[in-house]
């Protein structure tokens, strides 16, 4: 049997620099973390935000910044690509953030939280909002969410590791944003 799909190799994806990704128009998405514990947690976000092409990562309280091993073995590099910035509490962006407009969504399980399917082309831009592994998002910081975001789970641990959360939730944005914008910019990628 003839194989109808040939795995590419590194140079035949097309992937821009770190030089040309930087002057690449992204999609309006910021990412919030907030007192994150693993490492490779950070990574993994700052990987996924890369491949989704969203703008930043905000790091807050107890989150570790780059550079450090632990965050580079699962950023495979992002960190050096997403712009990111780090400030010692949510509420030192947070404000401002919604002075310019911004939608601050949270990612988490509350009373009042809406499927994370449900947001449309007019909350953008977004910041997500991503809490601790264990205790989620603080509630002095979703006293600043415009919306909480929900990702159904039918299972028993209605728990979901914080990068795979957000891999989910960034990736249905992304696809609302282009589907409702249609932004020309994107057009060379159709697969959503």
């Amino acid at each position: 049997m003839t194989a109808l799909f040939r795995k590419l190799q590194g140079e035949e994806m097309s992937r821009p620099s770190v030089n040309d990704y930087a002057r690449m128009e992204k999609h309006p998405v910021t990412v919030l973390l907030h007192n994150i514990r693993s490492m490779y947690n950070v990574g993994s976000i700052f990987r996924t935000g890369d491949a989704a092409g969203i703008e930043k990562v905000i790091i807050t309280g107890y989150t570790a910044t780059p550079p450090r091993k632990e965050i580079e073995k699962t950023a495979l590099g992002a960190q050096e690509s997403v712009e990111w910035e780090y400030f010692s509490h949510p509420k030192d962006i947070l404000g401002k953030l919604k002075d310019e407009g911004v939608t601050i969504c949270g990612l988490e399980i509350t009373e009042n939280s809406m499927p994370y399917t449900e947001i449309g082309a007019e909350n953008f831009p977004i910041c997500l909002i991503l809490g601790n592994e264990v205790e989620g998002i603080d509630r002095d910081v979703l006293g600043f969410c415009d919306y909480v975001l929900e990702i159904p789970q039918f299972g028993t641990k209605h728990s979901l590791n914080v990068s795979v959360a957000a891999g989910i939730a960034l990736y249905e944005m992304i696809k609302i944003y282009r589907q409702q914008k249609a932004a020309p910019v994107f057009a060379e990628y159709s697969g959503f």
